[in-house]
């Protein structure tokens, strides 16, 4: 059911796209996210690896909150011994296009960005109280 502005926090009438961003670019998530997108279904070790740098605790807590989220779907596989699999779900996929932009973007305006740096760092600024 909406919320009525009134309901609605003032950091989300701020800025609307504040929660999307909290739920899609926390630590983790969107390396996740894209690792599932690009390999599909995964074991967790698949998925570790796949990932490269997150420790399987962290992994681990991504993947639940992930889950809960519904942006990943867990499956059980009752055998011996016990198979569990990840997969990204529709929810997850609907942000294909979101990361493509992104993708887009990085490609065309990060040697911009780069070289932006670069000249803010070889100047020198005064430092300013707030």
């Amino acid at each position: 059911m909406p919320r009525s502005l009134a309901d609605t926090p003032a950091a989300e009438q701020a800025c609307p796209i504040a929660p999307v961003v909290d739920l899609v670019f926390s630590r983790w998530t969107t390396p996740i996210l894209w690792a599932l997108h690009a390999h599909g279904v995964q074991r967790f070790v698949e998925l570790h690896r796949n990932i490269g740098t997150i420790t399987p605790k962290v992994l681990t807590q991504r993947l639940r909150r992930m889950e809960r989220d519904g942006l990943v779907l867990r499956t059980y596989h009752p055998e011996v011994p016990p198979r569990v699999e990840y997969e990204i779900s529709d929810l997850g996929r609907s942000l294909a296009p979101l990361f493509a932009s992104l993708a887009d973007w990085s490609a065309e305006h990060l040697p911009e960005v780069e070289r932006a740096r670069r000249a803010f760092d070889g100047v020198a600024h005064p430092v300013t109280a707030g």
